[in-house]
């Protein structure tokens, strides 16, 4: 049996425990406007992890989730909250999910784009965040449309209209969140894709750390851990994993 001293060794050879945080998605993280410090379920459950290893915890805050990722498999950062991805599965060890979030398409209301399927035609432009989850997984499943990356998630809708371009792709909770922000939108009905949030590791960490951080998120779905906190910052859209 590893011990917890053990453990926090491996995950946090520092000697403090360093989460990348990423503000790109508005579900998992956001920033205080009055202090500038982030909060959410990342961040809570970051803090969980802190004190079940009484470890010191440093938040090492990105935009994007593409920052976010190189930040853990760069070892800049001990751990972090990403969807689950082959390529980003290529540097680093992810847990089971813990929260499960839809991605849908936003068009102007004048579109002739009427369902999810008729995205992947010749000619239409689709704008996601750079590196973000929807980045890889449209990247790999649209076999006509083109992909336009904005420079972050948040970003995504201001790209699509300066731009003019046909369809904008994202968490459904920040797509409509733009959408009040303009006039002559809508969400194109259902669902593309349902991404499932994990927290991950770098590879070069130790079979027992990942085994550790494996059921430390079984205990936080568990416990109502992670329920409590989507409750807590009022988050909808999002569903705790099975």
């Amino acid at each position: 049996m590893n011990s917890i001293a053990q453990i926090a060794q491996s995950l946090a050879p520092s000697g403090k425990i360093k989460a990348s945080i990423n503000l790109g998605n508005p579900i998992l993280a956001n920033k205080d406007p009055k202090t500038g410090q982030p909060f959410g379920v990342s961040v809570d459950l970051a803090h969980a992890l802190a004190k079940k290893l009484g470890l010191e915890l440093e938040l090492v805050v990105f935009d994007s989730a593409g920052e976010s990722v190189k930040a853990v498999k760069e070892e800049r950062a001990d751990f972090g909250f990403f969807a689950i991805d082959p390529v980003r599965g290529e540097g680093i060890a992810f847990t089971d999910p813990y929260v499960l979030i839809e991605g849908s398409y936003l068009v102007r209301n004048d579109s002739p784009i009427q369902s999810n399927e008729e995205v992947d035609r010749a000619g239409t432009r689709v704008t996601v965040g750079k590196g973000s989850a929807y980045d890889l997984y449209l990247t790999r499943e649209l076999k006509h449309a083109s992909i336009v990356r904005s420079p972050t998630s948040p970003t995504v809708v201001d790209y699509f209209m300066d731009q003019h371009i046909e369809v904008a792709a994202g968490v459904k909770q920040q797509l409509e969140f733009d959408q009040k922000r303009f006039t002559n939108l809508r969400l194109l009905p259902g669902r593309f894709m349902v991404i499932q949030q994990a927290m991950g590791i770098p590879k070069s960490r130790s079979a027992q750390a990942h085994q550790f951080l494996i059921d430390f998120v079984k205990e936080m779905k568990a416990s109502g851990m992670v329920s409590q906190s989507l409750k807590t910052h009022n988050i909808e859209g999002a569903s705790v994993a099975p």
